[in-house]
């Protein structure tokens, strides 16, 4: 009896696992425990019978001085622990990694054409078939390897226990394998090879396990660390890490085709993830997924903090928080991209958009057409995959009444008593229609992905509360854009505030950065944070499931409001208010708790 191996795990294997639980524990969501449980099952079952095997034919071997003693099919259980931990490890690595990977856009329509041939999209075919032959080859290599005997036994072993479970995976999988992030792929398994190699170098030298001579090459990838145990360590980490993608693959699927799944369980069975893996890609919605990712990349280019924040949310809840935005973004976009009598134009063709919408209510097809005979191309996937089957009518009416009040501004032709914000309740009915509003929407999409037990009267609260709180991130948009609005001609800041400091909309025009300008943008943000205080709470009211995720879209925003109020900060138009680490601080923090969502300074 002896304490080496134990100790292994003491030092080398259990901290790393604790480290990692720390850090992602306020991202861990329950289809992660589901996940990692699902995968850490697999690598025991997979791997006892295996491993067994080697112990009893003596190609590796345990001294009885080094293992506490119980056992298991011959295996320490030091051994079986090893299976379980480097599973955990690897895979709360990953899923760290790819947090933010928006999966569904990852997703590839692969329809054939009428000669047989695919589309635009033959490379997949020929990257399935590569890797599907490759490891093939590398298995009948493996059989011929043991039938040999001798040297290659212990690395023929290897192959041939892993490589099937490769194939199988590569072969379901094979979209994400090769499209994913690299780093969200490649990192969790470099970094835990190479700490594991090591690792096994340390027990190599003080004799922890031992590999019989007469099975190994006797190759060494560096002094201590045989060849065989190199390779086993990157193939395990492979193989943890080919499951994983293939198992947010088959959720992808689950949740970018309603159609084929309408009900997405929030643990989905074997089978279900199996049903989602084995369907054609020819049955993918391309059009649907082209959607997505545009609405992905919009996202990302014009919102640092809301793209941060979206990756906190999760299935189909995600996914139409991402398509609404882009509905929202394109038509802002298309106002603001205009001369006035264009954007009135414009306004007009979206009213007519969202009444033929909610006319046709359940039938997207009088809306798709009407979206694709209006709009510029790069806009059309926007309106067409606006999800109004569970959104109100009135609060995306209200944003274009919003955007009536831009476009006021144009129209007043530099004369201030026509401008449309006169006071501190003009710029709350502007805030309320442009971004409360948004709040809205996406509160409503919350409670139907998310079913609660809220009563409608409480429900009814809470979208208020949304809707307030839609204007406080509003007004710290405003304080940060006075310079770029007032490029175009805009000055959001109530005339009566600029009474107060002597200033007229022209003079701000003229020089958005004088003294009295930043006196009030800290004006402006003070309200911002007075109406932020007002609704913060009710977060902790909705669903469960949508706290730390709402935190963290609301703290991202409001933390550009706590970098301007900074002494000695300049806001520089096209440039991060937030700086990166900040703002996954700020995110981490907002995830952990309300206590912890306050303040990020």
């Amino acid at each position: 009896m002896g304490f080496d191996y134990a100790l292994v795990h003491l030092k080398y294997t259990i901290p790393p696992a604790i480290v990692l639980s720390l850090i992602y524990r306020p991202l861990l969501t329950r289809l992660d425990l589901y996940k990692i449980a699902f995968l850490v099952a697999i690598a025991v079952l997979s791997t006892i019978p295996w491993d067994s095997y080697l112990i009893r034919t003596n190609v590796w071997s345990y001294p009885s001085n080094v293992i506490i003693g119980p056992k298991l099919f011959d295996i320490p259980a030091e051994e079986v622990f090893f299976f379980v931990i480097q599973t955990y490890n690897t895979s709360l690595l990953y899923l760290l990694l790819s947090k933010p990977v928006f999966h569904p856009a990852y997703l590839h329509s692969e329809k054939k054409s009428q000669n047989g041939g695919y589309l635009r999209l033959s490379s997949w075919a020929l990257w399935k078939r590569g890797g599907q032959a490759t490891l093939a080859l590398g298995i009948v290599t493996s059989i011929r390897m043991i039938k040999n005997g001798g040297h290659g036994t212990y690395l023929g072993l290897i192959v041939l226990w892993a490589f099937p479970f490769l194939l199988l995976l590569w072969s379901l999988a094979y979209q994400f394998l090769i499209g994913l992030p690299k780093y969200s792929i490649g990192l969790p398994i470099v970094i835990p090879t190479f700490y594991l190699w090591i690792v096994d170098t340390l027990a190599l030298q003080r004799g922890t396990w031992v590999i019989e001579s007469g099975t190994k090459t006797g190759l060494h990838l560096w002094p201590g660390l045989e060849i065989e145990e190199a390779f086993f360590f990157l193939v395990t980490n492979c193989l943890i890490v080919f499951g994983l993608v293939a198992f947010d693959h088959a959720s992808a699927v689950l949740n970018a085709c309603p159609k084929k799944f309408p009900t997405v369980p929030k643990w989905p069975s074997p089978v279900l993830l199996v049903q989602a893996l084995l369907l054609p890609t020819s049955y993918y919605d391309g059009e649907y997924l082209d959607a997505l990712r545009e609405a992905l990349v919009r996202l990302r280019q014009k919102s640092r903090s809301f793209y941060l924040a979206s990756g906190s949310f999760q299935g189909r809840l995600r996914m139409d928080l991402i398509l609404l935005y882009s509905y929202c973004r394109a038509a802002d976009d298309l106002v603001d991209d205009s001369s006035a009598g264009q954007a009135k134009d414009w306004i007009g063709k979206m009213r007519k958009f969202l009444d033929i919408s909610y006319a046709t209510k359940g039938e997207k097809g009088p809306a798709s057409t009407y979206a694709d005979e209006e709009f510029p191309p790069r806009f059309k996937s926007a309106f067409r995959c606006l999800p109004t089957a569970y959104l109100s009518k009135k609060p995306l009416i209200d944003m274009l009444d919003g955007f009536e009040m831009d476009i006021a501004f144009e129209l007043a032709r530099g004369d201030a008593s026509q401008y449309p914000i006169k006071s501190v309740s003009d710029l709350d009915l502007y805030g309320a229609r442009v971004a409360g509003t948004v709040a809205e929407s996406i509160l409503e999409l919350v409670f139907y992905h998310l079913p609660s037990q809220v009563t409608a009267e409480e429900k009814a609260r809470l979208l208020k509360a949304g809707a307030r709180m839609g204007i406080a991130l509003q007004y710290v948009n405003i304080s940060r854009d006075i310079a770029v609005d007032a490029r175009i001609g805009r000055v959001y800041i109530p005339l009566d505030w600029l009474a107060e400091q002597d200033l007229t909309p022209a003079a701000v025009i003229k020089n958005p950065a004088g003294t009295r300008v930043e006196v009030l943008r800290l004006k402006l943000l003070a309200r911002a944070f007075q109406i932020y205080e007002e609704a913060r709470s009710a977060i902790e009211e909705l669903p469960e499931d949508a706290r730390g995720p709402m935190r963290v879209a609301v703290e991202s925003y409001m933390e550009i409001g706590r970098v301007i109020r900074e002494e000695g900060y300049q806001v520089r138009a096209g440039r991060a208010t937030v700086p990166k680490r900040r703002r996954i601080r700020v995110a981490w923090r907002a995830l952990n708790g309300p206590t912890g969502a306050v303040t990020a300074s």
